[in-house]
């Protein structure tokens, strides 16, 4: 009775949202290497959106390393896995997390998302669509890496950014990534964000030297969200389970993130022409399997 009544309060809210005509911002988070930190800046950027009056669904797209549910210290039980086996509503799969963020765990499900049945991805398709209109913005922290999976999320979202720190193995990669996906000629409009760094210069000299690279190599910008810094208290609030920006508010870490969230909601979105909110992230993602 609790999940229906639950579920018969998402669809009431849907339908007032999309009465206010609201658009949903689709963004992909990714990295060229694990390790950098990306999960954590997902989780701790969408709160910081939220608080700034976003309304904000993560979505933790990362088949391997899914973590964002223990990045909170929540066991999550349901997650995408049962959605696409039509055991659980798109509803019933969104949990709740600190300070009332909405996320939907990992697991193995996008797995089966390149194998789906023309019922299923039809149902697929049909569940995710309601998330159209109920937020402003749908973050899908994606795995590491170019597996098709997250080729998949990259190019079908309207902005990806790109996690990277000061180490010469992160950058290379990144730039790799960037390089491979641009080599598929795909209009992907990425960002980058450094993180870990000892200090602004050191932020500053890796943002630009990927950012020349890709603007002479590779015709494209490569805009900087900003910089987050090699914070002690990022690790403790790992290890304690709890979002860096929730337990230490005043730290630098999530001084900067304020800042790095100020700047991406000021920045101009994709072009008319290439928004489409779910709808146009769905038909895209799933116009490159078929």
């Amino acid at each position: 009775m609790n999940d229906q009544a639950e579920a018969l309060r998402h669809l009431m809210k849907q339908k007032e949202l999309h009465e206010e005509g609201r658009t949903t911002r689709i963004v992909t988070v990714t990295s060229g290497k694990g390790g950098v930190g990306k999960s954590n800046f997902s989780l701790n950027f969408a709160l910081t959106l939220q608080r700034m009056g976003q309304k904000v669904l993560v979505f933790d797209a990362d088949i391997g390393m899914a973590n964002i549910d223990v990045l909170m210290g929540i066991t999550s039980p349901y997650n995408l896995y049962h959605l696409l086996k039509q055991e659980r509503t798109i509803w019933e799969i969104v949990q709740e997390g600190p300070e009332g963020l909405h996320f939907i765990a990992g697991g193995s499900g996008f797995k089966d998302l390149l194998d789906l049945s023309s019922e299923q991805l039809n149902g697929f398709e049909r569940e995710i669509g309601k998330l159209h209109g109920v937020y402003d913005i749908i973050l899908f922290d994606t795995g590491a890496g170019l597996s098709k999976e997250t080729v998949k999320f990259i190019t079908a979202a309207q902005e990806t950014i790109v996690v990277t720190t000061p180490e010469p193995t992160s950058i290379t990669d990144a730039y790799a990534l960037i390089k491979m996906v641009k080599g598929m000629n795909h209009d992907v409009r990425f960002k980058l964000i450094v993180n870990r760094a000892a200090d602004p210069r050191e932020g500053k000299q890796t943002a630009d030297k990927i950012s020349l690279v890709a603007e002479r190599f590779l015709q494209s910008k490569l805009p900087s969200l900003g910089i987050l810094p090699d914070d002690p208290f990022v690790s403790k609030a790992v290890k304690r389970q709890i979002p860096f920006s929730v337990a230490y508010p005043g730290s630098e870490a999530s001084v900067a993130l304020e800042r790095i969230a100020k700047q991406f909601l000021d920045l101009p979105q994709t072009q008319p022409q290439t928004l489409g909110g779910v709808k146009g992230f769905l038909n895209k993602m799933f116009r490159l399997s078929r």
